[in-house]
């Protein structure tokens, strides 16, 4: 097992990252969204990093560590998801829309790569 620490893999940087920019483009929507669209992207994006987290700190138990990856894949889904509806809505840009989701497909892809390589983690 390595000795890195979750706040170094790209995974939780790039997670981490998507989570502040969804935060900070949240700002700007209605205060009509607070309690719905608002609050759930930004509670998605944000759990993506929290349940690599937690994985990580069970990573030598390879089931807990594949079901917390898991998580985090769901909840990177389900934040592209808000993110689409904020599109719709137009409460973001299409330039801001292809950024985020493009992050969030690249955290996806190294989320599967954890999930299809748990050992070498």
């Amino acid at each position: 097992m390595s000795a890195l620490h979750v706040r170094e893999t790209k995974v939780y940087k790039l997670s981490f990252d998507l989570a502040m920019k969804i935060f900070e483009i949240s700002k700007s929507f209605p205060s009509e969204e607070k309690f719905s669209l608002t609050d759930q992207v930004r509670r998605s994006s944000r759990s993506v990093s929290v349940c690599l987290a937690e994985a990580w700190r069970k990573k030598r138990y390879e089931a807990y560590f594949i079901s917390k990856i898991t998580d985090a894949d769901m909840e990177n889904t389900e934040t592209q998801t808000w993110i689409e509806f904020a599109l719709a809505c137009k409460y973001i840009s299409k330039e801001n829309y292809s950024l985020l989701v493009n992050q969030s497909e690249e955290t996806g892809k190294l989320l599967n790569h954890m999930l299809n390589n748990p050992g070498k983690y």
